[in-house]
């Protein structure tokens, strides 16, 4: 990742990069045990439920919140660095978000979950942040950090129980999915994820509070970017201390509002949105203190030998994402090994172990001959179709 960093020789920052690998193993994870996004499972030990318990409690949002905050910061170093070459990079990220949105519809192709077309879409909303002074995006972070969308819901679900919480009517394109995965054909799949994929990943995220999350997540990445809070210089890493104290207070507080509060309530939508606020700002604290705890160690310890073998990974995480998508389809899917109805979670999660040492290997190999990954040099050479870099 380019960035205007004091050290020439140091042109990527490998924390970041890291940072990346460990957000893009938590998302593999979890989507071999969803069986990408296909909920069915054999009859599950005691065991088995304490470890889908455990990996979704650690890992499910976080892992994206992550993704998402680097993806902001992503924004801002190439806005930056070209704007150091004296280039409006604007135009060309639109470009750019708009083939974003393409490599989605692929990935819709072999997986129904994709995140990709929902990136590309909010990141249009980037581009009249990019030259906003700081205090406009802290408004902004701020005002999306407080999900309104669902503060508007609470309000009107106490003003009148008989409010109902957001429903798009997502469950016969649910079952349509369901029904491809379980009988179809990798044409059946194919096709049932391209005619409702969008609908079910935009529809799932208004109903969610996504939309308003990640949004934040972007602008907050670009505001990191701009302290240059990524790279070990002045009082850096004492802000990191205190962004790692201030995630385990907010833990401390949000964990036990969620875990009470919305049962509290009588009226649907009135639990609907606590849950829904509660989980955002009790996975933001877990976001803060993966990040803020990965960038101490980084710095601070030996642990950055360990840390830095997530680096390729992170570098490759556009193809690290599709190949887990035409993997875990052929793994899990009907049309593959058809594994959905024969693995608990237990072998579910040693398969997605498996899968990302292969991955490892692969990405390793990969970056000790080429600069990007096969998918991201593509991307890069389509960004600058027409234009010398």
């Amino acid at each position: 990742m380019p960035f205007a960093t004091k050290d020439p020789s140091a042109p990527r920052i490998h924390v970041v990069d890291s940072l990346r690998g460990f957000a893009v193993a938590g998302i593999i994870i979890i989507h071999f045990l969803e069986h990408l996004n296909f909920f069915f499972f054999p009859e599950q030990s005691a065991f088995d439920q304490k470890l889908w318990d455990t990996v979704f409690f650690l890992g499910q949002s976080k892992m994206y919140a992550i993704f998402a905050l680097l993806f902001g910061l992503s924004c801002y170093i190439m806005h930056h660095n070209q704007e150091n070459r004296g280039y409006d990079f604007r135009l060309r990220f639109a470009w750019r978000m708009v083939m974003l949105f393409l490599w989605g519809m692929l990935d819709l192709v072999f997986f129904n979950g994709d995140i990709l077309c929902t990136y590309a879409a909010l990141g249009l909303f980037l581009i009249p942040l990019v030259k906003a002074k700081d205090a406009v995006l802290w408004i902004v972070a701020l005002v999306l950090f407080c999900q309104p969308i669902e503060l508007a819901y609470l309000v009107a679900g106490a003003i009148d129980s008989s409010v109902k919480p957001i429903d798009v009517g997502l469950s016969p394109l649910w079952t349509l999915l369901a029904e491809s995965c379980a009988y179809g054909s990798f044409w059946d799949v194919a096709k049932a994820n391209l005619s409702c994929g969008l609908q079910i990943n935009f529809g799932w995220a208004l109903e969610n509070g996504r939309f308003t999350q990640t949004l934040m997540y972007f602008v907050l990445g670009m505001l990191l970017g701009r302290k240059r809070l990524f790279i070990n210089e002045g009082n850096n890493l004492m802000v990191w201390k205190r962004i790692l104290v201030g995630s385990l207070v907010g833990f401390a507080i949000t964990q036990p509002l969620l875990s009470f509060l919305p049962e509290q309530m009588d009226s649907a939508t009135m639990h609907q949105s606590l849950k829904i606020l509660f989980s955002a700002w009790r996975n933001f604290a877990m976001m803060a203190f993966y990040v803020s705890g990965i960038t101490l160690l980084y710095y601070t310890t030996s642990a950055h030998k360990v840390i830095n073998h997530l680096n390729c990974i992170g570098k490759m995480s556009l193809t690290d994402y599709l190949l887990q998508s035409i993997i875990g389809g052929f793994l899990f899917y009907n049309y593959g090994l058809h594994l959905f109805d024969v693995c608990p979670h237990s072998y579910s999660f040693l398969i997605a172990l498996g899968f990302l040492c292969v991955l490892y290997v692969f990405c390793r190999i990969w970056a000790s001959h080429f600069r990007r990954g096969p998918l991201e040099e593509i991307w890069h050479r389509l960004t600058w179709l027409g234009k010398r870099t």
